[in-house]
């Protein structure tokens, strides 16, 4: 008997390296469903889903409707005569006509180990929270966000330099490789072989909510401890910066991490001021205690990422001890 007719929804760059690596086993997708391209940075210029520029590399058939919610889409769904619809981070809502055409429905790689973090932003919110790891869910997909059995999970320490960039690779690569061990249960279930994986069901009374990420998540608050602001700009990193400013120039804070404490003999300075620079970092107060700086993007001239050296040496009129970041 044949192996399972994949059809693969997804649109980030998460989704693109599940899609990779079912393109790389034998559950070649028979087509795949991404949003469609739309205008995208500083020229506004038409863009492809990193899962559609991959899709077309591997010649797979992309589908790229506004909705799904349309008894065309459910059509033209069913022509595909799926086994199995595998979803990483699509971005759009399947309704149940969708949920129900595959024959063993909807299966979600979504990235935490749920049901903590159900949402849209579960990478960026475990790390600003200060969870000490996160991970992958492998679950059955139902009409309620998120809230589907789960056939597997995977987990992964979070640190105090974990990023969002990092971590998305990481679990994207993990939740892939969870994808097709329940993938196989199910090839082996449309063999006669196995019955086919179960699913746990989620205890809904530990769920949490990972909001949609907003330009508020961007604020940084100098009176909080070092701990969660070095989460918050290692969280956003380079896809949402964290934003601040320094003698009236504009800043992006891309990298950081609570530094050791030390004493001052004048005691504790305001909140948000440059205590100490050097090569390895650009040293704030907080609420009570230190965080240290180590990578920055200056809002003038090329706006490159710079280390803290780079900093230091292009800009010495902003980075100096008792400046104050606003």
């Amino acid at each position: 008997m044949p192996d399972l007719r994949i059809v693969f929804a997804g649109s980030p760059k998460f989704a693109a390296i599940v899609l990779e690596t079912l393109a790389q086993s034998k559950y070649l997708p028979v087509a795949v469903y991404t949003q469609p391209d739309r205008p995208a940075g500083r020229g506004r210029k038409i863009k492809s889903s990193p899962v559609k520029e991959l899709a077309t590399q591997l010649d797979i058939q992309v589908m790229q409707p506004h909705t799904l919610r349309t008894d065309e889409a459910a059509q033209e769904l069913a022509a595909l005569e799926p086994d199995v619809m595998v979803v990483a981070a699509y971005g759009l809502i399947l309704p149940l006509s969708i949920l129900e055409t595959p024959t063993y429905g909807c299966i979600n790689v979504h990235a935490s180990v749920l049901p903590r973090w159900r949402g849209a932003a579960p990478i960026e919110r475990a790390i600003m929270a200060g969870d000490e790891s996160t991970g992958t869910s492998i679950m059955q997909m139902e009409e309620g966000l998120d809230t589907g059995p789960v056939y597997t999970t995977t987990q992964t320490p979070i640190d105090d330099t974990s990023s969002g960039d990092t971590m998305e690779i990481a679990l994207a690569e993990q939740g892939a490789g969870a994808l097709l061990g329940v993938l196989e249960g199910f090839n082996e279930a449309a063999n006669g072989t196995k019955p086919a994986p179960e699913a746990i069901p989620q205890r809904d009374n530990l769920a949490s909510y990972a909001s949609k990420l907003t330009r508020e998540d961007r604020t940084i608050d100098w009176d909080r401890p070092a701990f969660y602001i070095a989460r918050q700009i290692n969280a956003l990193s380079q896809r949402l910066s964290v934003q601040t400013a320094i003698n009236g120039t504009d800043l992006q804070l891309i990298g950081a991490k609570p530094a050791e404490q030390y004493p001052t003999k004048q005691g504790k300075p305001p909140s948000g001021t440059v205590v100490d620079i050097t090569k390895a970092g650009i040293t704030v107060q907080c609420a009570t205690d230190l965080l240290q700086i180590t990578a920055v993007r200056v809002m003038r001239g090329k706006s490159s990422i710079l280390t803290p050296a780079a900093a230091i040496n292009g800009f010495q009129d902003l980075f100096y001890v008792g400046a104050h970041l606003a």
